[in-house]
């Protein structure tokens, strides 16, 4: 069970996210200021905070240094500024991640499961994804298929991953970059096209049937 702490003094916003949360699987708790906040982490446990910038009492940065005070609680940043100098700014208090308003529902959800991702604190079912005769193994970072392993570089066993997490979603390159590379990425964002032209054809030299990693309008790709 993955329990969320979502931050923010607006009352519509919290609903929201907490609708979107509670879709995806989660377990979810609020506070409608950082006061509040910070005194439930100090008494509970949590696997993540959502947590809006504007507050009274505390804003989202006072609540945050608190926070990193007593807790290591990864942490998105809930805010209408979306620059550069934002981010790095955020990142340097100890921020985990930003999420700019507006958003959808997918990038939420997709910002959340990268985070846990990477702090190593999803769900164990998500370790074993399955799909037609492949499985993922996150723990042993190995893919077989019928049995068979598929040898992968690292780039490939992650782009495999996060398509099957959002199977049926499509993920633009753009996506797919920040959820492999992370902001900090340099590089060109076709280097995704190159990475999943070799996944094709390794799972194709695997004998997989139908080729799953589907190329959707020439803007990303997404498993049926």
């Amino acid at each position: 069970m993955i329990k969320i702490l979502v931050v923010d003094d607006e009352f519509e916003m919290r609903q929201l996210l907490r609708l979107y949360l509670k879709q995806a699987g989660f377990v979810i708790e609020e506070a409608e200021n950082g006061k509040e906040a910070y005194e439930k982490i100090v008494k509970h446990e949590y696997q993540l905070m959502i947590l809006d910038v504007m507050m009274p009492l505390l804003d989202g940065w006072q609540t945050l240094e608190q926070v990193r005070q007593v807790s290591d609680l990864p942490v998105i940043m809930l805010t209408a500024k979306g620059t550069v100098k934002d981010k790095v700014a955020g990142f340097s208090k100890g921020a985990d991640d930003y999420l700019v308003k507006p958003f959808e529902a997918e990038e939420l959800i997709a910002r959340v499961h990268a985070l846990l991702r990477r702090t190593h604190l999803s769900e164990e079912k998500e370790n074993l994804l399955k799909y037609e005769g492949i499985i993922v193994d996150s723990n042993a970072r190995n893919v077989t298929y019928n049995d068979k392993k598929i040898s992968l570089t690292q780039t490939e066993f992650d782009l495999l991953k996060v398509l099957l997490e959002h199977k049926g979603n499509v993920l633009s390159r753009d996506q797919l970059v920040e959820l492999i590379w992370g902001l900090e990425f340099s590089g060109e964002d076709r280097t995704v096209d190159s990475h999943i032209k070799n996944l094709r054809e390794k799972l194709k030299a695997a004998g997989v049937d139908e080729q799953p990693v589907k190329t959707v309008w020439g803007i990303g790709y997404k498993v049926e």
